[in-house]
């Protein structure tokens, strides 16, 4: 008869390990997800680079019915890349492979567009009620600018959307307000300085998700908002998309000495709160096989990461 200790290492050798596929749209699988997910405490992380459309099917399908019953929950879907397009094909095409209840959980997450939008919106929110507010979302044509909109368009704030380019701006609204009822959304593309300069004193909020290395407002103009909040800069690569704003400020008085004024958040000053996020998403995956955690949902994540 098995001693008792016999029967317990031979009960814990069986027990389902976490495992995550991360289906990745660029040659090389993102490291940092890769880093992220075992810091999360997946147990085995396997990672696909090139993935394509066609190729989604056969993975999902062999994550799926190699597992039955609760045990589906210990195996789950990362879909990632810097070509966020293409990540949302795969991250669709990966739910059209379920079968019912025959599914797995699965998160989109490609270029940190979802977690660091919402610590983008969350980190606003600590300093200004979202509801009917007005927010300028400079470059907001691009993975990480659309989901900001959506997510402070979810809130019910006044969404003010810039490109250079008017016609993107206008398909960019029309697509997120097909999938957000509230708030309002509105084009812009200021041809001049003085048509941009009128367009930013209408903020209360600025969160600035242009190209990297990219300049869109001067610290002078920035400084001489009467209006502003709070004023948030995503671009980590000199210089400061938003003239003034430095990479670790959090919470920062944009004007010295004035604590009751405008504040200001740098790329790593909300990074942290992103990091949060991407880890407590990533072991939530694990809870349940039928999550699906894209902008709206990690959104919320975030606000519970944000108030612990």
């Amino acid at each position: 008869m098995p001693s008792k200790k016999f029967s317990s290492t031979a009960t814990v050798a069986t027990m389902s390990k976490k495992i995550l596929l991360q289906l990745d749209v660029d040659p090389h699988p993102s490291s940092f997800d890769a880093v992220v997910a075992v810091d999360a405490g997946v147990d085995h992380l396997l990672p696909y680079g090139n993935v394509e459309s066609e190729a989604v099917e056969s993975l999902v399908h062999g994550a799926m019915f190699t597992r039955g019953g609760d045990d589906l929950k210990n195996t789950a879907l990362f879909i990632g890349g810097n070509d966020v397009v293409k990540a949302e094909a795969i991250f669709r095409s990966a739910q059209k492979a379920f079968f019912g209840p025959v599914r797995v959980s699965v998160m989109l997450d490609a270029s940190g567009c979802n977690t660091t939008a919402a610590a983008a919106v969350a980190s606003a929110s600590k300093h200004v009620s979202l509801d009917d507010c007005t927010a300028v979302v400079l470059g907001g044509t691009g993975p990480v600018g659309r989901r900001v909109a959506q997510m402070l368009a979810r809130q019910n704030a006044n969404v003010l959307l810039t490109s250079r380019s008017l016609n993107r701006a206008e398909s960019a609204c029309k697509e997120i307000g097909e999938q957000v009822s509230s708030g309002n959304l509105e084009a812009a593309a200021p041809e001049n300085q003085d048509d941009f300069k009128a367009l930013l004193e209408r903020a209360d909020v600025i969160v600035a998700s242009g190209a990297a290395g990219v300049e869109l407002a001067s610290k002078e103009l920035i400084h001489s908002l009467s209006k502003l909040r709070v004023a948030i800069d995503l671009n980590a690569v000199p210089p400061a998309g938003l003239g003034g704003v430095e990479a670790f400020d959090k919470a920062k008085p944009l004007h010295e000495g004035q604590e009751d004024g405008p504040v200001a958040y740098g790329p790593i000053g909300v990074g942290g709160l992103k990091m949060r996020t991407h880890k407590a998403a990533i072991a939530k995956l694990f809870t349940s096989n039928s999550l699906v955690l894209d902008a709206d949902e990690i959104y919320d994540l975030t606000i519970e990461q944000m108030n612990r």
